[in-house]
């Protein structure tokens, strides 16, 4: 199969079947071999029952459904367990992602040896209050974190090898950083395109100005994985060493100066060394017990579904 088309959606009953349409348009002048997989993200409104006739009509459609709405990313984790494609393509439900750019983002997976290639929507039709400007700050956040050098890490139009998609483990609001976890699951060769944003046509966007400031949150998240998500005692050993050595030398020298400086001076209890030695030793023994627990569980974890599927429609 050359292409599988992952598409997570929370109600868009009015553009799936013009979105279908368009996509089935393009794989067919294109000779393409291909699966359209539209994973339902718990939606309240008909959108099932399309998909339901869309299966029924096309074979090559197929239908993941949950029992809630569980997020976006763990809509792609569970498209992405099931695509079979070469190459797969996500792209949102909205019409806002063009279908009309599949075969050139196929080519670059393919001809070019890209490991993933990323949308760029380079000229917007969002508010530039509500949107644009705040995604620009995001992306420069990210990029600069990151070290990935895309311009719309944010954009649901992309394409990736196949081995990509089998080799990350896409899970909380990490969607919006998935070339990063594939640059640490080590496919670095990470490409860009230019690709047309439309105006949408239905409906209502789903995501508010929260999804920016949970963006930085998972932006931190992103970047502690990437430094110390394998070695985190490497990094809350080195805090937890820094802050007992800072509390034990406090505690030297209140004992060297309590039985030969100055004897007869102050109770240690009453000084104020005593505090700081005693506090920053009691925060350095934490970290390194927070290092401690992140090493057992990053050896014992073990990899369990993370959604729970209602229905599903020519997975086999």
């Amino acid at each position: 199969m050359n292409i599988s088309v992952v598409i997570p959606l929370l109600n868009e009953q009015d553009s799936l079947t013009e979105l279908h349409d368009w996509i089935v348009k393009v794989m067919q002048s294109n000779h393409f071999s291909y699966e359209i997989l539209f994973i339902d993200d718990g939606s309240t409104d008909d959108s099932w029952k399309i998909i339901s006739e869309l299966s029924i009509k096309n074979n090559n459609v197929k239908g993941i459904r949950f029992l809630k709405n569980f997020g976006k990313s763990q809509a792609l984790h569970a498209g992405f367990a099931k695509a079979q494609g070469d190459v797969i393509i996500t792209m949102d439900a909205d019409l806002q992602d063009n279908p009309d750019e599949i075969p050139e983002l196929y080519q670059m997976i393919v001809k070019d040896g890209f490991d993933l290639v990323s949308g760029w929507k380079k000229k917007r039709y969002d508010s530039v209050i509500a949107k644009n400007l705040p995604s620009k700050l995001f992306n420069w956040a990210a990029r600069k974190t990151s070290g990935v050098k895309l311009h719309d890490f944010n954009c649901g139009l992309k394409a990736y090898h196949h081995d990509v998609v089998k080799n990350i483990d896409v899970n909380g609001e990490m969607h919006r950083y998935i070339p990063v976890l594939s640059k640490n699951a080590g496919f670095t060769k990470i490409g860009e395109k230019v690709v047309q944003h439309q105006a949408r046509k239905y409906g209502e966007t789903k995501f508010g100005m929260n999804r920016f400031i949970h963006g930085f949150l998972d932006l931190i998240t992103i970047w502690f994985i990437s430094r110390f998500g394998k070695n985190p005692m490497h990094l809350f050993g080195a805090l937890g060493f820094i802050m007992f050595a800072i509390g034990f030398a406090f505690a030297l020298y209140l004992g060297i100066d309590k039985l030969y400086l100055n004897p007869t001076g102050r109770l240690i209890t009453q000084r104020p060394q005593f505090y700081i030695s005693l506090v920053t030793m009691i925060i350095g023994t934490q970290f390194f017990v927070a290092g401690f627990l992140g090493e057992i569980i990053l050896r014992t974890k073990s990899d369990k579904n993370r959604y729970l599927v209602k229905e599903a429609i020519n997975l086999d």
